[in-house]
């Protein structure tokens, strides 16, 4: 059956404003044409300053949202709330729809997901890209199919530049929506003993153990079907919750159970106008003793306060 592709045309000053309404009608993925900072871009990244001409043309003053609604799903219902949030944005957008089979879409998308260096240590790289230099990056490996998690999206950049920082050599990590096991895949390159992910989608923890497989941590990795933290008991040393604010918030009841005195608590895909809700929803037992910001997207690490 054919997917909708939607694609949303904004003035390149509002693109990160638009991808975020975006992100929130689907549960998987978007993908981003954004071309108003080309050259500095390609410099920052590649380090190179020649660009293909194909590029070179492309429109400057505009971006463009493309997001796959899947057959199961109805697309005007998506039309409907992108359009009233970014009239309640001010923003200026052509919306249009077209059918694409999985196959094209798949082929669309892929075209823009190239390996992603992230924060300090990690390169992400798509199975399908054998062109990139890992410049002594730890590479993680990535068949995320088109649902569940790339690491392009701030959230998910967020979380692995925090992972960096609290992952330590034999600890155990637990990973609250897993989606694609990017995270529990990361953590465990990064050292970290054993890692359980927990998704409420099927699919998503099937995509997690293959994930696990294509970077031979398999042995070490467990993918759970589960709501939140439901189905998991025990302690970790790391927990990462790479959801939205709202569930961030059914989680904070009942984290405290999966900590000690010495965990860390991950938490991201929080929006910004959401800080206040989720800081107000954590234990009185538990501070947030860091904070990584990103295009109006908040990362929190958060653990117990010390007694005495």
């Amino acid at each position: 059956m054919d997917w909708t592709e939607i694609t949303v045309t904004v003035p390149a000053k509002d693109i990160n404003t638009a991808g975020n309404i975006a992100q929130m009608t689907v549960p998987y993925g978007i993908y981003i044409e954004d071309y108003s900072c080309l050259e500095q871009e390609v410099l920052e990244i590649a380090n190179i300053d020649l660009i293909d001409e194909d590029l070179l043309k492309k429109d400057r003053e505009h971006g463009i949202v493309h997001i796959y609604i899947s057959p199961e799903d109805n697309p005007a219902e998506a039309v409907s709330f992108i359009r009233e949030r970014l009239d309640a944005e001010g923003i200026t957008a052509e919306i249009k729809l077209d059918s694409c089979d999985v196959e094209s879409c798949l082929t669309n998308w892929r075209k823009y997901f190239k390996p992603i260096p992230v924060g300090k240590k990690i390169l992400i790289r798509p199975i399908w890209r054998d062109d990139y230099d890992p410049q002594g990056r730890i590479v993680l490996n990535l068949e995320p199919g088109i649902a569940f998690g790339t690491g392009t999206h701030e959230t998910t950049r967020l979380c692995l530049e925090a992972l960096e920082n609290f992952v330590s050599k034999d600890c155990t990590l637990l990973d609250v929506g897993c989606g694609s096991g990017i995270l529990s895949v990361a953590g465990l390159l990064l050292g970290a003993k054993s890692a359980i992910g927990i998704d409420i989608d099927e699919m998503a923890v099937k995509a997690s153990v293959e994930n696990a497989k294509l970077n031979g941590v398999q042995a070490r990795y467990t993918g759970i079907k589960g709501n939140l933290a439901d189905k998991v008991e025990g302690v970790f040393d790391v927990i990462t919750a790479n959801i939205v604010a709202d569930a961030i918030i059914m989680l904070s009841s009942d984290i405290e159970k999966h900590m000690d005195e010495n965990t860390v608590y991950i938490m991201s895909g929080i929006v910004d106008t959401r800080l206040d809700d989720v800081l107000a929803a954590l234990p009185e037992s538990l501070e947030v003793f860091a904070q990584y910001e990103e295009k109006g997207w908040l990362c929190l690490a958060a653990r117990k306060k010390k007694t005495g």
